[in-house]
């Protein structure tokens, strides 16, 4: 872990403290949340069965002069519209590590918005 600077380390830390506790199932699958500096990703994952149901990002949504937390609210509402068209309404929510602030905040609101329950 040489290369991995200590906020990295630190949001793995508390990634997998968070992954011990929650489980995604075909009925109630995981909204996984991953955060890059220029793009945010949001993933449907069924654990049981090791699969991912659903699968949005930021880059598909045109980002024609759009700012990032209004890109993390239509990613949300992208992840729910796919989740209601495999007939999902309630998920569990995994921040991934990161706080529940900013683009991560806006992207479970967004989810909420399109119908789903968390």
């Amino acid at each position: 872990m040489a290369n991995k600077t200590n906020r990295q380390i630190k949001r793995k830390q508390r990634h997998a403290r968070v992954r011990a506790k929650i489980v995604g199932t075909a009925k109630v699958p995981r909204l996984c949340v991953f955060r890059s500096n220029s793009h945010i990703y949001a993933q449907l994952i069924d654990d049981t069965s090791k699969k991912v149901l659903a699968q949005a990002n930021d880059i598909k949504i045109k980002a024609a002069g759009k700012k990032k937390m209004d890109l993390a609210t239509e990613v949300g509402t992208a992840i729910a519209k796919l989740a209601q068209e495999k007939k999902i309404d309630a998920v569990v929510f995994d921040r991934g590590g990161f706080k529940y602030h900013g683009r991560i905040k806006s992207l479970a609101e967004g989810a909420r918005q399109g119908g789903l329950k968390f």
